[in-house]
C-alpha cells in the first residue's frame, strides 16, 4: 500500500511541476509587463492577474504538501495585496526582489534534491524580506532600504521551460512518450519507401516479360517450317521417333506459351495490388506523420517569452536601456528545432546588448533615443521554412576591425584579405575564435557565440547571414526548415557511391558542355544566367578518387545555393529526386565534415547526407580548415612562458598546476610590484593576475605594463572574485585583454583564453 501511495505521490508531483511552470511563467511575464506598464487600469489588472497566479499556485502546493513553496506564494500575496491597495510602491528594487522570488521558486520545483536543500537558506531570507515589504513599504519609500541583506539570486538552472497552456478538450502527455511516437511514426517512411521500392520492381518485371514475349513471337516462323517438314516426313521407323520428339517440342512451345500468358497476368495483377497498397500506406503513412509532427509544433512565443527577462538583466548588468520588440510569436516551429535554437538566440541577443546597444549617454551624443530597440520577427519564407530576423539599432559592425582581426588572428591569408568584399568579411564573425572585443569576460570576448550560432543553424539544415549598417544597427537572418524528419531530396552518384543533397539548397541540375568550362585563377568556372559560377568536383570535396576516363564532353553538375553564393559541384550520375528521411549518426559520429546525417532508400541501401554549407565551405577554402596537431601545439606550448600573480598561495598552485599541466612553463609572483620586477628580468608571453593584491593590485599592474615600451603588447588575463560592471570597466581602462570572474572560473575556460592569446 505505501508502494502504491509513493507512485501516486510521484505522479502527482510532476503534474504539479508542469502547473507551477505556467503558473511562474505567467507570473515572470505579467511583471515585466507591470514594469513597461504606464496607465493605472492596466496596472492594476496585471497586478491582479500576477495576484490570483500567485494564490493558484499556492493551493496546488498545499495539495501535494510542499510547505516552503507555499509560504512563498503567501508572502508573494501579500506584496501584490499592498500593490492593489496601494500600501505598496511599485520600484525597481521591488521588482528585482519578486524576480529573484520566481527564480527561486523555479529551483524549489526541480527534481533534484540536493538543489532543492541548497536554495532553503535563501528562499528563508527571501521570505522575509518579502514580508519586511509587504508591511514596512509605503508609496515612495523603496520596500528594501533598511530590509534584510539581498540573497543571490542563483543561476536559474531549476527554471523550467514554459509549457503550452491546457485548454479545454485537451490532455497533458509526457514530452518523452511524444518523442517516442514521433520516432516510431518516422519509422514507418521506411516501409513506405520499400512498398513503392517493390512496385518499381514488379513494373521492371513485368516488362522484362513483355521483352521475353516478344522475342519469342520470333520463332514462330520456324515452328511453322517443323511443322510442315513433319507432315512431308516419311513412315520410316526413324522418322516416326523424330516426329514424336518435335511434336513433344511442339506441346512444350504451346504449354510454355500459356504459362507465359498466366505470368503475365499473374505480374499485372500483382502490380495492381501493390500499387493499391504502397497508395494506402502512404496516404496512412503520411496522414500520420503530419498529424504526429502537428502534436511537435509549438509556437515561437514558447521560446520567445524567455527573453524580456534576461535583456532586462543584460542590459541592467551593462548600465544601457534596451527594449525587447518581438514580431510573430503565433508562427509554429518543430519543438526540436525550438529547443536546439534556443541557446543560438541568447547567443545572438547577448551579442546585441554586449556589442550592438550603446551606452544611454553615447547614443544621445549621436542624436538617438536612450533607449536602445532590439527586434526579433519570425516570419514564413514558403511553406517549408521559416525566417527568424535578429536586428538591433546600435552602432554596427566596423568592418574594418573585423578585417584587422582576421589578419591578426590568421583565418585569412593578409594578401586575400583586401580581395574579400563586404558580405565575405562579415561571414568570418561567425569562425570559431574570431572576435573583435578589446577584452574577454563572462559575457562575451572569447569568438565562440556567433560560432556556435552557426553550427547549430548548419546542423538544422538552415542558413545564416549577417548584414550592418555604421551607427544604424546590425541585422541577422536566419532561415529554418519547419520540420526536421522528411525533406525532399536530390539523389546522386559520385566514384561509385550514392550520395544525398536536400532539394532546398539545389538551384538546378544540369549538363556542362566541355566548351563552357573555363578556367579562372586555377579554377574551373561555367557561366551562368549571366554570371560565372565555380565547378568543383564533388568527388574531391568527399576526399574521394575521381572515376577514371572521364570525359568533360557534357559534365553533369548540380549547381547548390546558400545566401548569395552560387557553387556548381560536378557528379557521375543525377538519379533523381524522391522524399527522404534523415537520420542522425550517433554520438560516435556527432560531426563529420560535409555529411548531415544518413538515410535508408527503398532499396535498403544506406546512404550518406550532405551538409551543404560545409560543402560550400570546402569548395570555396579547401585549405582553410587545418587541424593543428595535438603534438605540434603541445611543443609549441612548452616553448611559452607565463608569469602567474597570485597572492593565495592555494589559488596560485591551481593556476601553476593548471598551466603547467598543458605544457607551459609558468612562474609565479605574489603580488603586482614583485610581478612587475620579475618582468623585467625575465621573458614572457603572457600574464595571468589576480585583482586585489597587496603593495600593487592587478589594475596598476596592468596599466603599469601598458605604459613600459617593452612589456607594452604582453596579454594580461585577470582572474578575480569582483564581477561587477565597474571592475570591468576599469580592466578594459587599464588595458586588460580578459576579465575572468572566479566565480564562473573553469580549467577548460581558462586555457582556451590563453590559447586564444599567444
Amino acid at each position: 500500500m505505501a508502494n502504491k501511495n509513493d507512485d501516486f505521490l510521484k505522479k502527482l508531483l510532476v503534474t504539479f511541476r508542469i502547473e507551477a511552470g505556467e503558473h511562474l511563467e505567467t507570473m515572470s511575464s505579467g511583471l515585466l509587463a507591470l514594469e513597461r506598464a504606464t496607465v493605472g487600469e492596466q496596472r492594476m489588472e496585471i497586478v491582479e492577474k500576477i495576484f490570483r497566479e500567485a494564490h493558484s499556485l499556492k493551493g496546488a502546493a498545499r495539495a501535494v504538501n510542499l510547505a516552503e513553496i507555499e509560504s512563498v506564494c503567501h508572502s508573494l500575496e501579500s506584496v501584490f495585496a499592498g500593490l492593489k491597495s496601494n500600501r505598496v510602491a511599485e520600484s525597481p528594487p521591488l521588482f528585482d526582489l519578486v524576480h529573484q522570488v520566481l527564480d527561486a521558486l523555479a529551483g524549489l520545483l526541480t527534481p533534484d534534491e540536493q538543489l532543492g536543500k541548497s536554495g532553503k537558506p535563501a528562499v528563508a531570507a527571501l521570505i522575509q524580506r518579502l514580508d519586511y515589504a509587504s508591511k514596512a513599504a509605503a508609496p515612495g519609500k523603496p520596500p528594501t532600504a533598511s530590509g534584510p541583506d539581498q540573497p543571490d539570486p542563483g543561476t536559474g538552472a531549476g527554471r523550467l521551460l514554459p509549457s503550452v497552456s491546457p485548454g479545454s478538450r485537451t490532455i497533458r502527455v509526457h514530452l518523452a512518450k511524444l518523442d517516442s511516437v514521433m520516432r516510431r511514426t518516422e519509422e514507418l517512411f521506411a516501409p513506405r519507401l520499400a512498398a513503392g521500392q517493390r512496385v518499381i520492381e514488379l513494373r521492371e518485371t513485368g516488362a522484362a516479360v513483355a521483352v521475353w514475349k516478344k522475342e519469342r513471337v520470333k520463332v514462330q516462323p520456324a515452328r511453322r517450317m517443323i511443322e510442315r517438314s513433319l507432315a512431308r516426313t516419311g513412315k520410316t521407323n526413324g522418322a516416326k521417333r523424330g516426329q514424336a520428339e518435335l511434336t513433344k517440342v511442339l506441346e512444350y512451345l504451346d504449354a510454355e506459351s500459356q504459362l507465359l500468358k498466366t505470368i503475365e497476368d499473374r505480374l499485372a495483377k500483382l502490380e495492381r495490388s501493390a500499387e493499391h497498397d504502397h497508395r494506402s500506406l502512404s496516404g496512412m503513412v503520411d496522414n500520420l506523420l503530419h498529424d504526429v509532427k502537428e502534436m511537435h509544433m509549438l509556437p515561437l512565443s514558447s521560446l520567445l517569452g524567455l527573453f524580456p527577462r534576461l535583456i532586462r538583466e543584460l542590459a541592467r548588468d551593462q548600465g544601457k536601456q534596451v527594449e525587447l520588440v518581438t514580431q510573430g510569436g503565433e508562427i509554429e516551429i518543430d519543438r526540436r528545432i525550438l529547443e536546439e535554437m534556443k541557446d543560438a538566440l541568447i547567443h545572438l541577443l547577448r551579442n546585441c546588448v554586449d556589442h550592438g546597444i550603446e551606452a544611454p549617454a553615447e547614443r544621445e551624443q549621436k542624436g538617438k533615443p536612450p533607449h536602445g530597440t532590439l527586434t526579433i520577427a519570425i516570419s514564413h519564407q514558403d511553406s517549408r521554412k521559416v525566417e527568424i530576423l535578429v536586428a538591433d539599432d546600435g552602432t554596427g559592425i566596423d568592418v574594418g576591425k573585423v578585417k584587422a582581426a582576421a589578419g591578426r588572428l590568421g583565418l585569412v591569408p593578409a594578401e586575400e584579405i583586401d580581395k574579400l568584399d563586404e558580405r565575405e568579411r562579415l561571414a568570418l564573425i561567425f569562425q570559431s575564435g574570431f572576435s573583435t572585443s578589446p577584452i574577454i569576460t563572462d559575457i562575451s570576448g572569447r569568438g565562440l557565440g556567433l560560432a556556435i550560432v552557426r553550427e547549430k543553424v548548419d546542423r538544422l539544415g538552415g542558413t545564416i547571414a549577417m548584414e550592418t549598417r555604421p551607427d544604424a544597427g546590425t541585422t541577422v537572418r536566419i532561415v529554418l526548415p519547419l520540420t526536421l524528419a522528411t525533406f525532399r531530396a536530390v539523389i546522386v552518384q559520385a566514384s561509385d557511391q550514392l550520395f544525398i543533397i536536400p532539394a532546398a539548397s539545389v538551384e538546378r541540375v544540369t549538363k556542362v558542355p566541355d566548351t563552357d568550362i573555363r578556367t579562372v585563377e586555377n579554377r574551373e568556372t561555367i557561366p551562368l544566367d549571366g554570371r560565372t559560377v565555380s565547378l568543383v568536383w564533388l568527388s574531391d570535396m568527399l576526399e574521394l578518387s575521381r572515376p577514371r576516363g572521364e570525359s568533360a564532353h557534357n559534365a553533369k553538375a548540380v549547381v547548390l545555393g546558400l545566401g548569395a553564393d552560387r557553387i556548381a559541384f560536378r557528379v557521375d550520375a543525377i538519379l533523381g529526386e524522391q522524399e527522404v528521411m534523415v537520420k542522425g549518426l550517433g554520438r560516435q559520429l556527432a560531426r563529420v565534415r560535409n555529411v548531415a546525417g544518413a538515410s535508408v532508400l527503398g532499396t535498403g541501401q544506406v546512404v550518406p547526407v550532405l551538409n551543404v554549407p560545409d560543402l560550400m565551405r570546402s569548395a570555396t577554402k579547401p585549405s582553410a580548415t587545418q587541424v593543428t596537431p595535438a603534438s605540434e601545439t603541445t611543443a609549441e606550448a612548452g616553448k611559452q612562458s607565463i608569469l602567474v600573480v597570485e597572492d593565495s598561495i592555494t589559488s596560485r598552485t591551481l593556476l601553476k598546476n593548471i598551466l603547467e599541466a598543458a605544457g607551459y612553463n609558468v612562474t609565479t609572483a605574489v603580488d603586482g610590484i614583485d610581478a612587475y620586477t620579475t618582468l623585467k628580468t625575465g621573458t614572457f608571453d603572457l600574464i595571468v593576475s589576480d585583482v586585489e593584491m597587496p603593495r600593487m593590485d592587478g589594475f596598476d599592474l596592468t596599466a603599469r605594463v601598458r605604459a613600459d615600451e617593452q612589456l607594452s603588447g604582453l596579454p594580461v588575463v585577470l582572474v578575480t572574485a569582483m564581477e561587477s560592471r565597474e571592475h570591468r570597466e576599469r580592466g578594459i581602462d587599464a588595458g586588460a585583454n580578459a576579465y575572468i570572474v572566479k566565480s564562473s572560473f573553469d580549467q577548460s575556460n581558462l586555457l582556451e583564453v590563453v590559447r586564444r592569446l599567444i
